[in-house]
């Protein structure tokens, strides 16, 4: 009997042992506080009203088509028109708003727009996977670091790099484009305003082939000045009345039939349903 309470006392005390090496290998002081509801300052576009994007020529012609498209009624270039996710950068638009949360190995990145989205990034060390070892996807794979910059001991910066992407995505809702290969790098510094703790930026430099060269901006988010903020959650094929076949885009009325989106605009190709009687 008092073999097995000293087995049990011994247990509990490794285990405790364990628990307190864990909680001082975890210091939540040294990191900043990203706590609560962070909205965006301004719309969610990249573009500024007046400003070209730096596009090679060849995409700079796509990109006149996509608009040119979205004026006859089409939906251009936008991926979440038919509800697939924003991707990266887009999503850091923040159609709405954003939580993050710091955990020792992977920063988390929750947002719901279109669909709920989300992004980890790791902070544990680890190098980039090698091919077979990740799953493409609209947000990528994204590796951090966190940076004391003052030296005072605690971090003030998150710098993250993402690669390995699967498309189709662009920059906003204008179909602004990237590049079709999407090898796209995308490197953003996070933190807080030294003036201001509840205003948050974001550096966000893209490098994509559709561009000339790398291109940044610098996104503004507030945080919500409630402890208890309201998470809006979206499931986009609720509502959604965009319907695309083939490479053409349809409109669902309200009483359920199928409509052109465009003046002019062709129906479906119906070979593999019964054609009425000549």
């Amino acid at each position: 009997m008092l073999h097995r309470l000293a087995a049990g006392v011994a247990a509990f005390l490794v285990a405790s042992g364990v628990a307190v090496l864990s909680a001082q290998a975890w210091d939540e002081s040294k990191y900043p506080d990203f706590k609560g509801q962070w909205d965006r300052i301004g719309p969610p576009r990249w573009l500024k009203r007046g400003e070209k994007a730096p596009l090679t020529p060849e995409y700079q012609k796509i990109y006149e088509a996509i608009l040119k498209d979205q004026a006859e009624g089409g939906t251009g270039n936008w991926p979440s028109s038919f509800c697939i996710p924003q991707g990266m950068p887009a999503m850091m638009n923040l159609f709405d708003p954003m939580e993050m949360i710091i955990t020792p190995d992977t920063t988390y990145i929750l947002i719901s727009h279109i669909n709920d989205s989300y992004r980890r990034i790791y902070t544990d060390g680890r190098e980039w996977p090698k091919e077979g070892e990740y799953e493409l996807n609209y947000a990528g794979y994204s590796i951090g670091k966190w940076i004391d910059e003052d030296g005072d001991g605690k971090y003030d910066v998150l710098e993250v790099e993402t690669r390995h992407f699967k498309g189709p995505r662009a920059f906003e809702s204008t179909g602004l484009p990237l590049h079709e290969d999407n090898q796209s790098v995308i490197k953003e510094r996070i933190y807080k305003d030294k003036s201001d703790p509840d205003v948050l930026w974001n550096d966000i430099t893209v490098i994509d082939h559709a561009l000339s060269r790398p291109w940044t901006l610098h996104k503004k988010a507030v945080r919500t000045k409630t402890s208890r903020p309201v998470w809006h959650s979206e499931v986009c094929p609720e509502h959604n009345s965009l319907v695309r076949i083939g490479k053409e885009a349809y409109f669902t009325s309200a009483d359920g039939f199928l409509m052109p989106v465009k003046k002019g605009q062709k129906p479906p190709d119906l070979r593999y349903f019964a054609q009425p009687q000549k």
